[in-house]
């Protein structure tokens, strides 16, 4: 068994946990190292989401404020 088969990996595509046999990649989020964690992957996507609009660095208005400084 490789690394990779000993993991699980959550279907975007049947919103279902699967092992590493699977759908293909682009369906998938993962790895995960248990199933409960894939169990969780749209929980993470929704949180690292927010996190990331919530960071100025990443804030596009900004952005657009910068380039009409220039």
């Amino acid at each position: 068994m490789t690394q990779l088969e000993d993991t699980w990996w959550y279907c975007m595509k049947h919103h279902a946990v699967e092992r590493y046999e699977g759908c293909r990649a682009a369906d998938r989020l993962g790895p995960y190292p248990t199933r409960e964690e894939a169990g969780h992957a749209l929980e993470r996507v929704q949180e690292r989401n927010e996190a990331w609009d919530e960071d100025p660095r990443w804030n596009d208005e900004e952005d657009e404020e910068d380039r009409d400084d220039r």
